[in-house]
């Protein structure tokens, strides 16, 4: 089996690829995987110490605003398919599967004209543009939320299969995580990031409550990922602050080990992007939730809202985000044992620990269907 990956530019594009591209080796040890990404997102980090060969189009996504950046955007998605099938030819592959973002545009679009079978995965509620764009050349759109149908025309392409998670995440119980990371001595964890390429909102919250907090609570242990374009910056007020040095205060770019970091946490500070949630529910950890505000529709807020609502989350919008509120909120959750267990049995209801299985086996059916 020769499969070809293809979706990046973030975190929560590369991720679920890279849970598939595991599934597969699991499955089939003599599969061969490659992925196709840009030369700017992080894929370039996260695809190599897989132990996955990277290959590179150059395609650019759309401004919401008007721009001339667009149309370059345009000329790109138009011309970067036709380059794409150099890549395919190469590979020879018998599948391409892709996990949305603008860098799996032209890789999917190839191949679908190439008569290679393809599929695409959606893990948001709401499908974003390069999704929408991609049902009708796909051969399969699978999702993670029953309810992306209602955006998308191609009801009969469509399967609910939930989100691909890397195969770490739910195995390990939070003693045993704290015990292979050297933490054990600490009382309580939180662990807390705002996305891959980082949110300054968020970081100068963190950076505040480790100020305000953790350097008073030194038996909590408090690890903060900046992201890639935050992490200077992040830096100097780590140091500005007087954090620097302090064992339990802990600031890094990116969480590389996120299954164990997070099976370690008792409480997690995010994003709500769907494989955050889906990485949460699984690992059945209590989270304050910053929903990003920048995303098609406001998606963020809707998946947190259902997970604030059933009692599963605390939900803080950016528009609201103090240094004081999540002092409260965090501190309070901290100490209030029998809280965070409520939370961590209601988030549990949402878990769905199939999908690796039900992709794996969709993505073999294709093949046999079109061989």
């Amino acid at each position: 089996m020769r499969v070809l990956m293809t979706g990046g530019g973030t975190g929560g594009h590369v991720n679920p690829a890279i849970a598939i591209a595991n599934t597969i080796k699991q499955n089939n040890p003599a599969a061969e995987i490659a992925f196709v990404g840009t030369s700017r997102g992080i894929e370039n980090k996260l695809v190599p110490a897989a132990g996955y060969p990277l290959y590179h189009v150059e395609v650019r996504g759309f401004r919401r605003s008007l721009s001339p950046a667009n149309l370059r955007a345009a000329w790109l998605a138009f011309v970067s398919p036709m380059r794409a099938k150099k890549i395919i030819a190469d590979f020879k592959p018998d599948v391409v599967v892709g996990t949305g973002g603008y860098a799996c545009w032209p890789v999917l679009v190839a191949a679908a004209r190439m008569g290679i079978p393809t599929a695409v995965h959606e893990s948001n509620a709401i499908p974003g543009v390069t999704v929408r764009r991609l049902q009708r050349y796909v051969d399969r759109v699978m999702l993670n939320f029953a309810e992306s149908a209602e955006y998308l025309d191609a009801k009969e392409k469509l399967m609910v299969v939930g989100n691909p998670l890397r195969g770490r995440f739910g195995t390990m119980s939070r003693s045993d995580a704290r015990e292979k990371l050297g933490i054990g001595g600490y009382r309580r964890m939180i662990l807390s990031c705002g996305g891959s390429m980082g949110a300054e909102p968020i970081n100068d919250a963190m950076l505040a409550l480790m100020r305000d907090y953790g350097l008073s609570h030194p038996d909590v242990l408090h690890l903060h990922a900046t992201g890639a374009l935050e992490y200077e910056a992040a830096r100097e007020k780590f140091r500005a602050y007087g954090l620097e040095g302090k064992d339990n205060l802990r600031l890094v770019e990116y969480i590389y080990d996120m299954p164990e970091q997070m099976a370690a946490a008792d409480l997690v500070v995010n994003r709500a992007g769907a494989m955050t949630l889906s990485e949460l529910a699984v690992q059945h950890k209590a989270c304050l939730l910053i929903p990003s505000p920048y995303v098609t529709a406001n998606h963020q807020y809707k998946n947190a809202k259902v997970l604030a609502d059933a009692g599963a989350a605390l939900l803080i919008e950016e528009k609201d985000l103090t240094p004081e509120r999540v002092l409260a909120e965090v501190s309070a959750l901290l100490e209030n044992d029998q809280r965070r267990s409520g939370m961590e049995n209601a988030i549990s209801a949402f878990a769905r620990t199939d999908a690796n299985k039900v992709i794996y086996e969709e993505i073999c059916r294709l093949i046999r269907t079109k061989a």
